[in-house]
């Protein structure tokens, strides 16, 4: 590891460290769609062997943030009004099937829970960033309760393109923090009412708003 580096990384588990702030990086845009990100950049900037790289841009490609093809270089995806719609319809299939099977149990996970009163938080202090990674943990954590692997994997093939388009088009803030919030728990007291219906309904209002949002935002900037 060289002894300067331009950005620093916490002292858990180094690829992790590297992982999240290099998602922080794509997700603002200080990474760029379109953008190249080689092994040799990354320990260039954050002073970390090549394999240590290597790990991290092959997690960014599990999770949707960085494209490559065979024996290409990896680039931030730029993703366009369609491939946004082609997310939420997706979003909606397997996010849906975990509220209602949530919503049989009336099983409503603790850490939707946790992160429903960080989005309250964040909503009150018109944080964007914990806004943004308090949403994307309340809906990794709904997917998470139900315990199905494969529906988590499936999950997790998206979730990577769900932050890059909630940060990249900043859609929490052309509406309300509150309202998302609201949005949230309305879900979470349908889902511990055990009521199926409602439980979807609520969710696939939340997602249609978000849809909306992120669309208008992708269109101005097309």
């Amino acid at each position: 590891m060289t002894a300067v580096s331009a950005f620093e990384l916490a002292t858990s588990s180094l690829t992790d460290a590297l992982t999240q702030s290099v998602t922080e990086r794509i997700v603002s845009g200080q990474i760029a769609p379109g953008e190249k990100v080689t092994e040799a950049r990354l320990a260039g900037d954050y002073g970390v062997a090549r394999p240590t790289a290597r790990a991290c841009l092959e997690r960014l490609v599990v999770l949707g943030l960085l494209r490559r093809s065979v024996h290409k270089t990896a680039v931030v995806p730029v993703l366009g009004v369609q491939d946004i719609e082609d997310l939420f319809f997706t979003r909606q299939t397997v996010e849906g099937a975990a509220v209602a099977e949530l919503a049989q149990r009336s099983s409503v996970p603790s850490a939707a829970e946790a992160a429903q009163v960080a989005i309250e938080a964040a909503a009150a202090a018109e944080d964007f960033r914990g806004q943004v990674a308090a949403d994307i943990a309340f809906h990794v954590a709904l997917v998470e309760g139900v315990g199905s692997e494969r529906l988590r994997r499936m999950h997790e093939l998206i979730i990577g393109e769900v932050h890059l388009t909630m940060g990249l088009h900043e859609a929490h803030k052309t509406t309300s923090g509150r309202k998302v919030a609201a949005e949230h728990a309305k879900v979470l007291r349908a889902v511990k009412a055990g009521d199926v219906a409602r439980a979807q309904e609520a969710l696939a209002a939340h997602l249609e708003a978000a849809r909306v949002r992120v669309v208008a935002r992708a269109s101005e900037t097309a």
